[in-house]
């Protein structure tokens, strides 16, 4: 496997970049350019040089030994200037080491992964953790990242593991007195499926961690001139739509995300929704009522009762006179001038948007992970007097809860069994 090298602390200019260099060359490499390189987990500043000895930089070496290291390989990491020619300059000395070339996206974590150094989960979290954008991202990212799902899934391959071991003790020798007191028998074993199953489902039942990186969709919806365009700029804190006294103003959608306590939301001004004759015009109601239909909540700002279900009744425009009172029907009042009144309606928008996301002390899975939890509950809900057929419902868990890690689902469950045994035994 070649040896790769590229910048990780995001591309220069900056105050320091840091490259990596990663595999069965990183050492040399690295020496032919530093010279004799520090201990290892130890910095030392060392002078770079190029192959004709021209000096490229002084940069902190560290070095970190094979398989200890974050890929699993021998790894170093040169903390260099982070000007643009200077790491252009050491890259182009790097690249042109025999069995040297720039890493691929992704390929460091790639090379974690394969080498047992993180697993799947571990690596998806990563990659959220790169793309957060909300402190409601960050924390579910570090859960994956840290291995709270990874552990808890290898708890549950551990119990597999010995209803597998139970049930081929029950195949074997069930007719055996000592086997059958051991193993409590067939019974027994699919109770304690059953049970297995249950907590994994209810892992399983919570909303995918996609929903706190898609983030919430609220629609505002209602007739012409109802105040849609000068709500969403209260709600988003910007002009993001343009207001005029003019109805039919706003044609088309517009998108406003914004973060708020840590949760994304897109927050969608729409086209008035009206009978119209006008081919345009009409392009925009069939886009709003695309919208609301679509959407996570909906904000009706119309007096009359909205033609979708399910929706927050908003008095907008209360300051306006004669519509100081809020009508039988509505939820809450907003005026354009009354910060508070908005306030009270995000509140009213947080609280329905809650529901959607999963909880803050809840561990967030994928829709990929959920499906693969379910596949696996499944099959421990097995019923049956027959010993093959709940092995084989075993196992087919046991496949779909090491797919969540990324492993062999037979590795997976071997590991998780003889984990119990005592060093020596």
């Amino acid at each position: 496997m070649d040896t790769i090298f590229a910048v990780s602390s995001g591309r220069p200019p900056a105050a320091i970049a840091v490259l990596r260099v990663s595999g069965a060359g990183a050492l040399a490499a690295v020496g032919a350019l530093a010279g004799t390189l520090p201990p290892p987990r130890r910095a030392g500043l060392r002078r770079l040089r190029d192959g004709d000895g021209r000096i490229l930089d002084e940069a902190l070496v560290l070095v970190f030994p094979g398989p200890a290291s974050a890929t699993g390989e021998d790894l170093v990491e040169l903390h260099c200037h982070g000007g643009r020619a200077v790491i252009d300059a050491v890259e182009a000395a790097l690249a042109r080491q025999a069995g040297l070339r720039r890493a691929a996206a992704g390929e460091f974590t790639r090379r974690a992964l394969l080498n047992g150094r993180i697993d799947l989960t571990q690596a998806e979290g990563l990659a959220d953790l790169l793309s957060a954008e909300t402190e409601r991202q960050r924390r579910a990212a570090i859960d994956a990242v840290e291995g709270r799902l990874s552990s808890l899934v290898r708890d549950w391959l551990g119990d597999a593991a010995m209803l597998a071991a139970r049930c081929e003790a029950q195949i074997d020798y069930g007719d055996e007195g000592d086997v059958a007191e051991t193993a409590d028998g067939l019974d027994a074993i699919l109770a304690d499926a059953h049970a297995l199953a249950a907590r994994i489902e209810g892992v399983a039942s919570t909303p995918p961690v996609e929903r706190l990186r898609d983030g919430i969709r609220v629609v505002l919806a209602g007739p012409p001139n109802a105040g849609k365009s000068t709500l969403l700029n209260r709600l988003v804190g910007r002009e993001a739509a343009i207001v005029t006294p003019i109805a039919g103003t706003t044609r088309d959608r517009i998108e406003a995300p914004v973060s708020r306590d840590g949760v994304a939301y897109l927050v969608i001004d729409t086209a008035g929704i009206t009978e119209t004759l006008d081919t345009v015009e009409a392009i925009g109601v069939d886009r709003a009522l695309e919208a609301a239909a679509v959407a996570d909540i909906v904000l009706w700002l119309g007096d009359e009762a909205p033609p979708m279900a399910g929706t927050i009744r908003v008095h907008a425009r209360a300051d306006v006179a004669g519509r100081e009172v809020l009508p039988a029907g509505k939820t809450i009042a907003v005026a354009a001038d009354d910060p508070a009144s908005v306030a009270r309606l995000w509140d009213a928008i947080a609280e329905r948007g809650a529901k959607l996301l999963p909880a803050e002390d809840t561990l967030a899975l994928s829709r990929q992970q959920i499906e693969l939890c379910r596949d696996a509950a499944s099959a421990l809900a097995v019923r049956s007097s027959d010993g093959i057929v709940i092995a084989e419902h075993v196992r087919r868990a046991t496949s779909s809860l090491a797919a969540i890690l990324g492993v062999d689902a037979v590795d997976a469950m071997l590991d998780a069994l003889f984990s119990r045994f005592c060093v020596g035994k």
